[in-house]
């Protein structure tokens, strides 16, 4: 079986998604994560100092970053 990502126009959505309903084929709303990505982030969380006194809310420090465009 292929996986296809498709880049729809908003104003052909619902067409499209009709036409994928009238073909019997399965949609997936959520990206799957493969294993060995999903190992990598459970190994750096191991490996991290994440105690709780340690974390900052994100809340509270999202506005002292600096992005520049």
């Amino acid at each position: 079986m292929k996986e296809i990502t498709l880049k729809i126009p908003d104003h052909k959505v619902d067409f499209v998604m009709k036409l994928i309903e009238q073909l019997g084929l399965e949609v997936s709303d959520e990206p799957e994560i493969p294993e060995e990505h999903m190992e990598i982030v459970r190994e750096r969380i191991r490996k991290s100092d994440m105690k709780p006194g340690r974390l900052l809310d994100w809340e509270e420090v999202k506005d002292s970053f600096k992005f520049e465009s």
